[in-house]
């Protein structure tokens, strides 16, 4: 994570395997990238990093050093089970519909493209290896969408 740069480099995954969280490697080379990230999630991540830091302190000689930036208070990689829960209680405190964590990606493929963001883009900031995967299964286009682009084309038979 480089935060001056405002960049992060996706290299490692946590996945889990019989019962058990693992710090691994991506599964292909193709998932390792650097990407730049969006000033909000700078914001973000810096908020995150002092809370974790503020978590250090605490734990003291308790305190893992794993090096993530997202941890339990004494350090130790956040059981997906329970970032889950945490996700689904931020969804009801602020409101919104709940969605599992996974389907915000689907949520970032379709405000790419409501945004008209090339699908190569899209294609590389949602990490596929496959344009297909991004643009049919990811994304959904709006009835709004649909209605402009056919109104656009309507007009160019208008004599």
């Amino acid at each position: 994570m480089d935060f001056d740069g405002g960049e992060i480099d996706v290299t490692w995954q946590l996945q889990r395997v019989r019962r058990e969280l693992l710090h691994r490697e991506t599964k292909i080379e193709a998932s390792d990238a650097t990407l730049p990230l969006s000033d909000i999630c700078l914001t973000a991540l810096r908020l995150r990093r002092k809370r974790r830091d503020q978590s250090r302190e605490a734990a003291g000689k308790d305190w893992t050093d794993t090096g993530l930036i997202f941890t339990t208070r004494t350090g130790q990689p956040i059981n997906p089970h329970n970032f889950n829960r945490s996700f689904d209680q931020r969804c009801a405190k602020a409101g919104v519909r709940k969605i599992t964590v996974h389907d915000t990606r689907h949520t970032c493929a379709t405000l790419l493209a409501a945004l008209d963001v090339h699908p190569r883009v899209a294609m590389r900031v949602l990490r596929h290896a496959q344009i297909a995967v991004t643009m049919e299964v990811y994304t959904e286009v709006s009835d709004a969408k649909t209605l402009k682009a056919l109104k656009r084309l309507g007009k160019q038979f208008d004599l």
